[in-house]
């Protein structure tokens, strides 16, 4: 064991394997939001009178808003955020934006 890894200190190679690590969570939520985005823009209400899409439609949105919120504080974490850095955090704005857009203009 080295004095670096007695001292407790990071060295460029376990950063890297934290990123990898880290990378497979945050591809999954990002992945998860984007089916729900996806859900809550391809759902269509017959008319004004189908409650049951419109609430499919929020429940997509605030399910997007979950997960890429999710993934969005797992990067602001301070271990992870060493290792990752702030555009690990660009989908949740752009997701999240999409899907209040979509709840609020819900057809």
């Amino acid at each position: 064991m080295t004095a670096a890894h007695e001292e407790g200190l990071d060295l460029p190679e376990d950063e890297g394997r934290l990123r990898l690590v880290m990378s497979v969570p945050l591809a999954i939520l990002y992945l998860i939001a984007g089916f729900f985005l996806y859900t809550a823009l391809s759902i269509r209400p017959s008319g004004g009178w189908d409650d049951g899409a419109r609430a499919a439609i929020a429940l997509s949105c605030v399910l997007t808003l979950l997960a890429g919120g999710t993934a969005a504080g797992l990067v602001a974490l301070p271990s992870v955020r060493r290792a990752m850095g702030w555009w690990w955090t660009a989908p949740a704005p752009v997701l999240g934006v999409v899907a209040v857009i979509r709840w609020v203009t819900m057809e």
